[in-house]
């Protein structure tokens, strides 16, 4: 007998995301993935649009993917999910991410566009067999929460910001939450600043205002663990909800204040990096992972052997292609490891 069948085999392996590399098509993104050593891919929801808005059909990505020899690790819909719960604020931000003609609508015009928008997203997904969505919500409680500045006034005689949120939030999500649940879908929220959950309790008041659904679910990122909630804490806080998960480092440049209206990357205080160089350790994260459960939970929802570690490495100076081909190379070669197969005691004495 060959002795390799008898060694350990990984739980993970090398995935990317596509929402950075959005001037690719689904096909251009495919082959970079595939010549950087990447195992599968993450693409953007707008890579898998048609020429006349609506969406390809799920032969033509399953063909596109089964020729590039890559898994279909999921679809990147941050971007349609959060136009959704966040039109309502009248952010001329959403406009970016919805066409031309949407955005000089009306704010109750374009939620519903998106609502409608993400609804066929869904319906693609569910054909495709991709059953868990990395995305993240809008700000369903408004611009004020989301700065989440340490003082008070979001109470007043005759307002409650926060219970008006939560009432914002379970409404608005009710009938994407209802489709995804009849589907066998999970809404794999990224925590995340600037969204209606950036902290593991945000995320757990979430799940409790909308009793306990199923299909609120969690994409780990990381990078996003920078004002004093640390991964470690973050993650363990929403474990059993960690269905997703993103690989991206940063490092915070001391002295500096965390928050300032400079939309120069290289002038800010925390900076996304490539992952090597950056202050978070990937491999103490990879294994938080194993031991909350994501790898063994995304593999029996999607029916696979290994678990994607997908990267989403971006820099303030180098170039973005080089960046992910780079972090595709260090996931591969650093966090993809053989799992132990019982204690490392088991071995000692006679």
């Amino acid at each position: 007998m060959n002795s390799n069948n008898l060694m350990p085999q990984p739980c993970y392996h090398p995935s990317i995301e596509g929402a950075q590399h959005g001037a690719k098509s689904l096909v251009q993104f495919l082959d970079y993935a595939k010549k950087s050593g990447a195992t599968g891919a993450q693409p953007s929801n707008f890579m898998l649009q048609d020429a006349n808005g609506g969406f390809q059909s799920a032969k033509e990505i399953k063909d596109a993917f089964t020729k590039s020899k890559l898994n279909l690790d999921g679809i990147s819909a941050h971007c349609p999910f959060w136009v959704h719960t966040t039109a309502w604020t009248n952010s001329p931000t959403v406009r970016p991410f919805i066409p031309a003609d949407v955005a000089k609508k009306s704010a109750a015009d374009i939620e519903k566009w998106a609502e409608d928008y993400c609804l066929r997203l869904l319906d693609l997904c569910a054909e495709l067999g991709v059953k868990i969505i990395p995305m993240f919500w809008g700000v369903a409680f408004g611009w004020e929460l989301a700065t989440g500045y340490p003082w008070g006034f979001w109470k007043g005689g005759d307002y409650d910001l926060l219970k008006e949120g939560q009432d914002r939030f379970v409404k608005k999500t009710g009938k994407l939450r209802t489709h995804a649940r009849k589907l066998g879908l999970y809404l794999a929220h990224e925590i995340h600043g600037g969204t209606a959950a950036m902290t593991a309790d945000d995320f757990n008041m979430l799940v409790s205002i909308c009793g306990g659904d199923k299909v609120l679910a969690v994409n780990a990122d990381p990078s996003h663990c920078w004002e004093g909630e640390d991964f470690e804490t973050r993650f363990r806080k929403v474990g059993p909800r960690v269905m997703a998960c993103h690989v991206k480092n940063f490092v915070i440049r001391r002295g500096m204040p965390l928050r300032m209206m400079s939309p120069n990357w290289p002038d800010r205080a925390m900076q996304f990096v490539d992952l090597p160089s950056g202050d978070l350790n990937m491999a103490r994260y990879a294994e938080l992972m194993i031991n909350i459960g994501y790898p063994q939970r995304y593999c029996q929802v999607m029916g696979t052997k290994t678990a994607p570690l997908v990267v989403e490495a971006e820099s303030a100076y180098r170039d973005l292609d080089a960046t992910s081909a780079n972090g595709i190379g260090y996931v591969r070669d650093n966090l993809c490891f053989p799992l132990a197969a019982g204690s490392f005691e088991d071995g000692m004495g006679a």
